[in-house]
């Protein structure tokens, strides 16, 4: 029923260890992911030196610090 919705809570923000155990995980996450994708790439097209493992890397890392920016406000 319409009355009985309760607002909705905002997340509060993360501090200490739990916001830099955060950001390392997006750290990692967004190099190994991108870094994934760049090596697929690298096999498929038959890249040499490995540029699109670096590119993705570095596109990966790019990406994780935008969403640490903007999710944790730091």
């Amino acid at each position: 029923m319409a009355g009985d919705q309760s607002p909705q809570k905002r997340p509060t923000p993360q501090s200490g260890a739990n916001a830099g155990w955060t950001a390392v995980g997006y750290l990692i996450a967004g190099i190994g992911v991108w870094g994934g994708i760049g090596w697929l790439v690298d096999k498929w097209l038959d890249v040499p030196m490995h540029f699109g493992t670096l590119i993705g890397m570095l596109v990966g890392m790019a990406g994780a610090v935008y969403l640490i920016v903007k999710n944790m406000g730091t």
